[in-house]
């Protein structure tokens, strides 16, 4: 019952968070109230956490967008320190892209966009197309108030095709907005146009009424520099009102600024000074120093063109003072602010300079195995006739010397043959199907020890087989029968022949969550020395028995193609431990 109240309580937290979240762009104050309602009911789930991390930063980006930068920032830290507790990194990004919007669009440039950086770094790591977008885009806003536009249209452009990724027409329209006004910058006009038409035409399909303010505030832009006064007027005017209703101070005034400029160019001083102080005043109460030194400037034009030189003194000063500042600022800034994504440029090219490498390991390690394959059945026919005809002349032949060089003859061509059979065996243990069936252990271990009865040593050794009651393990057969027979090869062959009673303990032991196959015998055992090597390819840690060096590699790729592990206990002359280690995937 308490569970289904839980369920009932968290499904309603995230309905008001997504109502919440689509009434911000026509509601802003709403938004908020609906949002702090679901925030005081996250309080009272303790096993959804990553839910009241949400609620927290959704609130944290509605005061941002309200210009209530210090509740945002105060908000995001709360939600980056529980974040941070429960390792919840999509809530470390979403609070540091919060903070990083307070600080760029307070001017804090150099801060804004470390902690752009910094999220970016995490949506890639998760995927997250859509919140990649979003930083792309305020990471181009950054550049082009640096005055770096070439930087600034390759992250609107970056923006846009991530939004497009996911088919998220708001974010694509957002990235647009910017890039429209960037080719204005560049004299490209019509370019300009095209661009900010697309972004309105996606913000009426989505009905995101705030976007549409600044679709529309860019529209407006272009129509004031090609002296469209009338379509200018219109298109402001909108998004003014837009601005208005959804309580988004920025908005408004940027909306201000341009229409006080507009109305200087219709020759009505009067409307523009009022428009343009008021846009100085809202650009002082939300430190935009943007916007207050542009309207500074403005204000001073139309006193000077007035004759009232004492005001018009007033604002060149004052945008002089302004102006000094911000240059001083940015310069500072860009200096600190480039250091930082070279860091960034340098650990993504470094992370790529590793994926290359590790493509190119891959592939030759293909190229490699397609080799060994290759060769190897080129040879199996050729060393297949060579034992055939060491068969045959065995029986004709009676002279004993003969006879003795006949026998070193096969016994070469045999081991050789085994060289080939094993390098088969290490190509189709990575590219064989995937086919899993239920393990029968004992049926598997009997038919491994019974294949090697033709061993010198087989005779003298006792086996122990005990397997743990109610394995219910499903494996690939064939990996696991490979396991098995190497393992129990190789303690046969190292078998210590001189001791009384040379003996092979095999055990399957179910613990939790995992399975351990463990094969030990007191046989000829080795020096610490020889126990890391033992799994190279060809590696022989003793002469004393025959073999190719290559079953223990085998083991350790069959062994890593069941995302296991291999432990090995020996001690010399007095035997040796092999325990693997394997995921036990419950039936």
């Amino acid at each position: 019952m308490a569970t289904s109240t839980s369920e009932q309580l968290t499904d309603t937290i995230t309905n008001l968070l997504k109502a919440a979240y689509e009434l911000r762009v026509s509601d802003i104050h709403e938004s908020i109230k609906l949002t702090e309602k679901a925030l005081f009911k996250s309080q009272k789930i303790k096993e959804s956490q990553p839910l009241h991390v949400d609620a927290l930063n959704q609130l944290a980006l509605l005061q941002m967008i309200n210009g209530e930068f210090k509740t945002a920032i105060s908000l995001s830290n709360k939600a980056i320190r529980l974040s941070e507790t429960i390792d919840y990194a999509h809530g470390v990004a979403s609070a540091n892209f919060n903070i990083a919007s307070c600080h760029y669009k307070s001017d804090n440039y150099h801060e804004g966009l470390q902690y752009l950086l910094d999220c970016l770094i995490i949506f890639r790591d998760l995927e997250d197309y859509e919140n990649q977008s979003r930083v792309l885009k305020s990471i181009g806003t950054i550049y082009e108030l640096f005055g770096d536009l070439k930087n600034a249209i390759d992250s609107y452009r970056e923006a846009v095709e991530a939004a497009q990724k996911i088919n998220h027409k708001n974010l694509e329209s957002n990235a647009y907005n910017p890039l429209s006004g960037i080719y204005l910058k560049l004299g490209r006009n019509v370019k300009a146009l095209n661009i900010i038409e697309e972004s309105i035409k996606l913000k009426k399909e989505t009905n995101d009424v705030r976007g549409l303010g600044f679709a529309l505030y860019g529209r407006g832009k272009v129509y004031l520099k090609t002296k469209k006064h009338k379509e200018a007027l219109k298109d402001l005017e909108e998004a003014l009102s837009i601005f208005s209703e959804t309580g988004e101070t920025v908005g408004i005034a940027m909306a201000k600024h341009k229409l006080g400029i507009l109305f200087f160019r219709m020759n009505d001083h009067r409307k523009a000074e009022i428009v343009l102080y008021d846009a100085y005043q809202r650009g002082t109460k939300i430190n935009n120093s943007l916007i207050r030194f542009k309207s500074c400037y403005a204000l001073y034009e139309i006193y000077k063109l007035n004759g009232q030189t004492e005001k018009a003194l007033e604002f060149l000063e004052l945008y002089s003072s302004i102006k000094e500042k911000v240059i001083n600022t940015h310069t500072v800034d860009i200096i600190h602010s480039y250091e930082a994504l070279s860091k960034i440029e340098l650990i993504e090219k470094d992370a790529e300079m590793e994926q290359e490498k590790a493509t190119i390991i891959e592939k030759k390690n293909t190229e490699l195995d397609s080799f060994f394959y290759r060769v190897s059945h080129d040879l199996k026919g050729p060393i297949s006739s060579l034992i055939g005809l060491s068969n045959l002349a065995s029986k004709d032949v009676t002279d004993p010397q003969a006879k003795h060089y006949l026998k070193m003859y096969d016994t070469q061509v045999r081991r050789m043959n085994s060289i080939v059979m094993e390098l088969i065996n290490i190509t189709q243990l990575n590219y064989m199907e995937v086919k899993k069936t239920r393990i029968n252990f004992y049926e598997i271990i009997d038919n491994c020890i019974s294949s090697y009865k033709y061993l010198p040593k087989f005779e003298s050794i006792n086996f122990t087989i005990d397997i743990g009651s109610n394995i219910k393990y499903h494996s690939e057969w064939y990996i696991v029968n490979t396991i098995f027979q190497n393992l129990i090869e190789n303690s046969i062959k190292y078998a210590d022949s001189e001791k009384e009673q040379p003996f092979v303990t095999i055990r399957v032991v179910s613990e939790k969550s995992t399975l351990k196959l463990i094969v030990e015998d007191n046989g000829l055992g080795m020096e610490p020395i020889h126990q890391q090597k033992i799994f190279d390819m060809f590696y022989r840690a003793s002469e004393q028995a025959d073999g190719t060096g290559l079953g223990l590699f085998i083991l350790k790729r069959a062994v890593e193609r069941l995302n296991g592990k291999i432990d090995v206990d020996s001690e010399l002359n007095r035997g040796s431990k092999f325990t693997i280690t394997l995921p036990l995937e419950l039936s």
